[in-house]
């Protein structure tokens, strides 16, 4: 049995630390750049309707508690193994290791361009923090929790500090005059929606670690809305930050928006301090990615819908094999130079539309299981349902509908998207029919799914196949 040593704070670290990186810091500029202060509303809308998805994530969890890998088994219970496949090797793995990898980029470029005295390329400072992030999660949850809650706490509170300084006009740079607001209208509050989504993705990455939390009914749920209200709260200051030290056309031109409002507002320290908030931001968000995406595919071998071998763990309890798979692709991608390429922007937008398909089959997984079973314990259930469900999907579908402003760059992104889940369709099929010869679209029952997650099974599983007789029971 794990030992529960995580409390309501590291469950906050973890939400956080996912979603505020250096991406995120760019879309934040992007958005108020683009409508002024107006942008907080979008942010508003988005951050509404990702606490809707907290909701639906702690919902399955309550009923379905302690499974490592979160969304994969929730998702195997409700719509079977193909559904499962797509939206996780696609909307997690793939997409989220990818990610990280142009995290790790920003990053360096930052560092570059911080300290260029050095000449050291932006790709060795991504190594180099890769390794040290690959050894502290082989170390196993409480270093991982111990990184998490330095990193994440000293950005929000960096990032916070920064922010009232710019509201309160107390900086030591030159306070601009300038419009507010440079839009209000609904096209385009709503339409940068899909903009301010993504800065607040990822909170249910919290759920992999929920088996290693104290009380984890009250504190996963409270965690996930607690660390969406603190983001909430800091990128508002933010925007009116940038509003008051730097003007919206510069903002628009940068590519590291929160480097240029710290020299605005600090001269050379604010500088010093935002690259501080990079490395932060960084390691918070790729710490968090590498131990959950791990312990994600440490879930889906125990379902049978990856290779046995992402099982093993070592003495600390680490799932080794998927921490030194994924650290690896990242430090591949970032050494060959693939994460600084002008196309990976847009694909980061694409798996954006993936991670927001996981989401509504989340939402639709709820409304499966309260159909499906009705009475069974709930340790947390979410209010209002069936509306808050439906509100949450059709939201995040208008998410979808406006991941960019340009048409023509959003249709790029749905062929792409389309290409993407037409190959993981016959991934998905190759893999269900003839590896684990099941049927596509039949649920497994939960009391199934959890009895996986025990060691014991998978003794009797391996016993079973070598009998012949390996059966899973289905739902009718």
């Amino acid at each position: 049995m794990h030992e529960k040593n995580l409390g309501l704070r590291n469950v906050i670290a973890t939400g956080v630390g996912l979603i505020v990186a250096t991406s995120c810091l760019l879309s934040l500029g992007l958005g108020a750049s683009s409508i002024g202060v107006t942008f907080i509303i979008s942010m508003a809308v988005a951050g509404l309707l990702n606490a809707l998805l907290a909701m639906s994530v702690s919902e399955l969890n309550a009923l379905m508690p302690n499974l490592t890998g979160g969304l994969a088994q929730y998702t195997l219970a409700c719509m079977g193994p193909f559904v499962t496949i797509i939206v996780m090797v696609g909307g997690y793995v793939a997409c989220n290791t990818v990610i990280s990898s142009v995290e790790c980029a920003m990053f360096g470029n930052t560092m570059s361009q911080v300290l260029p005295q050095l000449n050291i390329p932006g790709s060795a400072y991504c190594v180099v923090l890769l390794v040290l992030l690959i050894i502290a999660n082989l170390n196993g949850v409480d270093v991982f929790a111990k990184v998490q809650d330095v990193v994440a706490y000293g950005l929000i509170i960096s990032l916070m500090l920064m922010g009232v300084m710019g509201c309160l006009h107390i900086g030591t740079g030159e306070v601009i005059e300038q419009p507010a607001v440079l839009a209000s209208d609904f096209k385009s509050v709503t339409g940068l929606c899909g903009v301010a989504f993504f800065l607040f993705i990822g909170v249910e990455y919290v759920v992999p670690i929920t088996d290693k939390v104290k009380n984890a009914r009250v504190n996963v749920p409270l965690g996930m809305v607690i660390s969406l209200v603190i983001i909430m709260i800091m990128q508002s200051l933010l925007v009116i930050g940038f509003k008051n030290y730097t003007t919206w056309e510069e903002l628009a031109a940068s590519t590291t928006p929160h480097v240029l409002y710290g020299a605005k507002l600090l001269g050379k320290f604010g500088t010093i301090w935002m690259a501080v908030v990079s490395i932060l931001a960084v390691t918070s968000s790729v710490n968090t990615i590498l131990s959950s995406l791990s312990y994600i595919c440490e879930g889906m071998a125990k379902i049978n819908l990856l290779p046995d071998i992402f099982l093993k763990t070592n003495k600390k309890g680490a799932p080794y094999v998927g921490i030194l798979l994924i650290g690896g692709i990242m430090i591949l991608i970032n050494v060959t130079g693939l994460s600084t390429s002008e196309s990976l922007a847009f694909f980061i937008l694409t798996g954006c539309v993936f991670w927001m398909v996981a989401y509504i089959v989340t939402h639709i997984n709820v409304l499966i299981l309260r159909k499906r079973l009705p009475k069974a314990p709930r340790t947390f259930k979410a209010p209002f349902t069936p509306f808050l469900q439906i509100v949450g999907i059709l939201g995040t579908v208008w998410m979808i509908w406006n991941i960019d402003s340009d048409p023509t760059v959003r249709m790029s992104i749905y062929k792409l998207c389309g290409i993407i889940f037409i190959v993981l369709m016959v991934y998905a099929f190759i893999w269900t029919k003839a590896v684990i010869k099941k049927p596509m679209f039949k649920a497994y029952p939960v009391k199934d799914v959890m009895a996986m997650e025990n060691d014991l099974y998978h003794e009797y599983r391996k016993n079973s196949v070598k009998k012949g007789t390996d059966k899973y029971e289905y739902i009718s």
